[in-house]
C-alpha cells in the first residue's frame, strides 16, 4: 500500500502534468487568443484526515472548446449542439480584433463589424466547434501513468473520476473532481 505522502506526490505529479499539457495543447491548437482560458486552468489538491481530493478548474467555455459543439449541419461526437440559437455575436467582437480580421477603412480606422460578427456566428451555428480535446487527452494520458497500486488501492475508475460539475453561479469554472476516500 502506498503511503499517504506518496499518494499526494503522485497526484501532484498527475495534476501538474495535466495542467501543463492542457495549456500547451491550447496554445498549439491556436485557441489561446485572449489567454483567459489558459490562465484559468488550475489543478487543486487537498488532503484531509480521511480523504484526498483533486480537482481541475477552468472557465466554463473550456468544456465547449474541449468536447466541441455540434452545428446544425456538421455533427461531432459531443453532448452539446446548436439547435435553434446562434452563438452570441457580442463575444466575437474582441476576438475579431485580436485575430486581426476586423475590417478597416482607407485611413486604417476600424469599421463596423456587425456583418462580420453575424457571418462568423452563423458559420459556428452551422458547422459547430470541432472538439479539440485539449484537456481530455492529457487527463487520460496522465491517468494511465498513475501507479496501478494507487488505482487499485483507492478504487480509481476513470469513468467515475471523469465527471464534471459546473457551478456557473459562483465561479464560472469547469471543475473535474477526483475524490479519493480512504478505505
Amino acid at each position: 500500500m502506498l503511503e499517504r505522502k506518496e499518494v499526494l506526490k503522485e497526484l501532484d505529479r498527475f495534476k501538474k502534468y495535466v495542467v501543463q499539457q492542457a495549456k500547451s495543447n491550447l496554445t498549439k491548437s491556436k485557441k489561446n487568443s485572449s489567454k483567459r482560458l489558459y490562465d484559468s486552468i488550475k489543478g487543486v489538491s487537498k488532503a484531509n484526515p480521511n480523504s484526498i481530493s483533486l480537482y481541475f478548474e477552468m472557465l466554463d467555455y473550456g468544456e465547449f472548446q474541449d468536447k466541441g459543439v455540434s452545428g446544425k449541419f456538421k455533427k461531432y461526437n459531443t453532448p452539446y449542439t446548436y439547435r435553434d440559437k446562434m452563438p452570441p455575436t457580442k463575444s466575437l467582437d474582441k476576438w475579431i480584433v485580436r485575430k486581426g480580421i476586423a475590417p478597416r477603412d482607407d485611413k486604417g480606422r476600424l469599421m463596423n463589424r456587425q456583418s462580420l460578427k453575424f457571418a462568423i456566428a452563423n458559420s459556428i451555428f452551422k458547422n459547430g466547434i470541432k472538439p479539440s480535446l485539449f484537456f481530455t487527452k492529457p487527463f487520460e494520458k496522465g491517468y494511465k501513468t498513475l501507479p496501478n497500486e494507487l488505482i487499485e488501492a483507492y478504487g480509481l475508475d476513470i469513468t467515475k473520476i471523469f465527471t464534471d460539475t459546473i457551478d456557473t453561479k459562483k465561479w464560472q469554472t469547469y471543475t473535474l473532481e477526483v475524490l479519493i476516500l480512504s478505505r
